[in-house]
């Protein structure tokens, strides 16, 4: 009969005993500001429609059409003077052209890779890892860039409504940086309909003054603004287009320019974030992005072109901005909108910024992933976010932006030669692709990506010339170091796993005709008892404790001690030798000559004693983990370190477990009721639709009872036994073990998740269980 029904088998009760090591201080203060950490299983996965995806993921893309047009002119004012705004509109016209190039590729990425297609992932998959990385670095910087680039430019948007605050410019756009990286810290999520409303507002906020910019042209109200103001850009003297030095002031412009294409990549990189059929939702969201962007392109260099709109050397105000007050005037409503369009304009340009919070931390996952990047970049954080990832970010965005004193047009100079290097790489992939595949149209495709990647790779080359030595120079120099660093990073992770990796010899363990166990002894005390202890219980074949003389007298010592001990009596001491004083010289050869034998297992036990964190590195020294690390490289040597904490013991501080209130044993006798700890709060209090729920607490054994809890803890039986499954689930009052006989998994289930179970209560070991429960998977 089971144990369990016996009349005499003692009351079973709910798992209570669920402590936990009290938080240290650094846990604590990231729990404050970060909140409560997040279960893996609240990760959703939320499908957009065309209308929030377009807000979302065009908000980086639409907001560089803030500053576009107005580094073109940066570029000629100096060198051409008026005729610059002549000269505006044909170069307009060229960055249209290359934006609807750049999307017609893009189109063809999204149709092919329906879930994530950006350049780095098309690299990989068409040229390799080693092309793939350079796509990684241009992106990365790109990202990094990006970070710095709205950031500033959104403060120069609230500087140029508020001139007052010019010289509070730094820490503004530092606080950006802090708030954006705190924010999405928390886990804000990059994909939350309210990051769509700027991009909406701002799209409207435009059109509005573009409207009322056309019918003041109309009827001949749009003002000229002076172009001989203090602080304004310098005018230089007209001169002819066809000069060495005239065509190379053209190309920099143009390269300026460029900076307005950036984020086209976004969409592809979040098809998988679309509803179905994703890529056809996809597709057509990039074009309505691009028109939008082309528009705004356009109709910001066409007004600034007609007002002769100035760019200020500080960077405030903004062209943009001019725009708006020209367009609007200077009556109430104007007044208005005025602000409205700055405000658009912070709001779209910090929104762009937050969306490299995602896709950085996202692109180095990625690349962490192919192992190219350190593995702590796709770990998760406290709050389900990279948090290593948007850490890297912020740092990398803090440093440019104190490197060029958050001057949009410096930043500019790093801006684009990452995005067309992510183009190019794209633009070539996808050919490769089509011509090896050869789907229906592929000519016209090839022609289309093949056309945009060589664009692209001329645009690079451009830039890479005209600016170099306004900061592409650092990027040329930056990014191969990048690139070699990844590959050396890939080849070392890839002689560790070689390293780690079961070879077929290996996969049987052999049997071992002897284990024995040694002691390695430098004092005899209670660390050393415990270390004997612990020796015993592996039950080898002989147990021995090894001194490694190199003090006579302390020698002596420790055998005379080692002989008054009752505890100790039973084990051999040998004292051997060091005469050149270096133990982990001497521990080597022993374990060497101990294990001749090719039927010999050895485990060598190092005591190791922990004191205070300074004062103990001064007064004792740190040899256990200095012998351990050659030993470890032995076959059949184990090297284990038996850790004794003398500073507890010393500080008189007792170790202390966290214990929320206890919860009473309801089925104990008060005198055996032993204080208990309840779960974890990893989820809310049973509140729960089904009225019939109990608390695991309150269950009654032999009683029939649906419980409703978290999965801790999922067992299986080895191979080759009966099979057994064991789930052990937690609700706020206690526990209980689910055992599954006759199955080895069940589907769908994860540790983490909420489970809904009923059954017969029964017991194992004192503890109450369900045997063979029905059951519900609740995501």
């Amino acid at each position: 009969m089971a144990k369990s029904w016996t009349d005499d088998a003692p009351q079973p009760v709910a798992l209570q005993d669920h402590a936990h090591v009290k938080d240290p201080f650094s846990y604590k203060v990231k729990r404050f500001f970060l909140g409560g950490a997040l279960n893996r299983h609240s990760l959703g996965h939320q499908r957009l429609s065309k209308r929030y995806a377009l807000g979302i993921l065009s908000s980086d893309c639409i907001s560089s059409s803030a500053y576009g047009s107005e580094q073109i002119l940066i570029a000629l004012l100096p060198a051409f003077g008026l005729a610059a705004f002549a000269i505006l509109m044909p170069m307009t016209a060229v960055v249209l052209a290359i934006l609807v190039l750049i999307t017609l590729s893009y189109r063809n990425v999204i149709e092919v890779y329906t879930k994530t297609g950006g350049a780095y992932i098309v690299s990989r998959d068409n040229f390799g890892p080693v092309v793939a990385q350079i796509a990684a670095v241009a992106l990365m910087l790109d990202y990094i860039v990006t970070l710095a680039i709205q950031s500033a430019a959104g403060v120069a948007a609230i500087i140029s409504t508020f001139p007052t605050l010019e010289p509070f410019k730094m820490p503004m756009i530092f606080a950006v940086i802090i708030i954006l990286t705190y924010g999405n810290l928390r886990g804000v999520k990059e994909a939350g309909k309210a990051f769509a409303f700027p991009t909406y507002f701002f799209v409207g906020c435009m059109f509005i003054v573009f409207g009322m910019g056309l019918y003041r042209l109309a009827n001949g109200t749009l003002p000229v603004l002076d172009t001989d103001l203090p602080g304004a850009v310098p005018l230089g003297q007209e001169q002819g287009l066809l000069t060495f030095a005239a065509i190379f002031i053209l190309l920099r412009a143009f390269a300026n320019g460029g900076s307005s294409l950036t984020g086209l990549e976004a969409i592809s990189d979040g098809v998988a974030l679309f509803k179905t059929p994703e890529h056809v939702n996809a597709k057509r969201t990039l074009v309505v992005m691009s028109t939008l962007l082309g528009t705004l392109v356009l109709g910001v260099s066409y007004f600034a072109h007609h007002i002769h709109a100035m760019p200020y050397e500080s960077g405030v105000p903004t062209v943009i901005s001019q725009i708006a007050k020209a367009a609007v005037g200077t009556g109430a409503f104007g007044s208005f909108m005025f602000i409205m369009v700055q405000l658009a304009t912070m709001l779209i340009l910090f929104a762009g910024a937050n969306t490299t919070y995602s896709a950085f931390p996202l692109l180095v996952n990625f690349v962490a992933t192919d192992g190219y990047l350190p593995r702590q970049l796709t770990k998760r954080g406290h709050r389900l976010a990279f948090s290593n990832g948007i850490l890297l970010l912020a740092v990398g965005g803090a440093v440019l932006v104190a490197i060029t004193a958050g001057s949009v047009e410096h930043l500019v100079a790093f801006y684009a030669l990452g995005v067309f290097t992510g183009f190019t790489l794209a633009g070539f992939g996808m050919t490769r692709y089509y011509l090896r595949t050869k789907p229906s149209q592929w000519r016209i495709k090839v022609f289309i990506n093949a056309f945009a990647g060589s664009v692209s790779l001329a645009i690079v080359i451009i830039f890479s010339v005209v600016k170099f030595t306004e900061g592409a120079w650092l990027v040329l120099v930056t990014a191969p170091i990048m690139v070699v660093s990844f590959l050396r990073l890939r080849r070392q992770y890839s002689r560790e796993q070689e390293a780690l990796s079961v070879k077929t010899s290996q996969e049987r363990a052999t049997s071992m005709a002897r284990h024995d166990v040694t002691i390695f002894v430098d004092s005899v005390d209670i660390a050393t008892v415990g270390a004997v202890r612990y020796a015993r219980s592996l039950k080898p074949h002989k147990i021995k404790a090894v001194h490694f003389v190199i003090d006579d007298r302390r020698a002596e010592e420790i055998q005379e001690a080692w002989a008054k001990s009752d505890a100790l009596e039973d084990v051999q001491l040998d004292l051997i030798d060091c005469p050149d004083r270096r133990i982990a010289n001497s521990a080597l050869d022993y374990a060497i000559r101990k294990t001749e034998k090719p039927d010999i297992e050895l485990t060598i036990l190092l005591p190791r004693r922990s004191y205070s964190r300074v004062l103990g590195r001064l007064l004792h020294d740190q040899t256990a983990e200095e012998i351990a690390a050659p030993i470890s490289q032995l076959e059949r040597v184990v090297a284990t370190i038996v850790p004794f904490d003398v500073n507890r013991i010393t500080s008189g501080k007792k170790f202390i477990v966290s214990k929320e209130s206890p919860v009473a044993a309801t089925a104990l006798a008060p005198e055996k009721a032993k204080p208990a700890q309840v779960a974890p709060q990893v989820f809310a209090p049973i509140t729960h639709y089904a009225e019939d729920v109990t608390p695991i607490g309150k269950i009654e054994w032999r009683k029939r009872s649906k419980v409703h809890g978290r999965v801790t803890s999922i067992s299986t039986a080895p191979r080759g036994s009966a099979p057994m499954l064991q789930v052990e689930v937690w609700d706020e009052t206690g526990g209980i073990t689910l055992n599954f006989l006759g199955r080895r998994e069940i589907a769908g289930l994860e540790v983490g998740m909420e489970l809904r179970a009923e059954g017969m209560v029964g017991e194992e070991d004192g503890q109450l269980t369900i045997l063979n429960p029905s059951y519900e998977l609740l995501i």
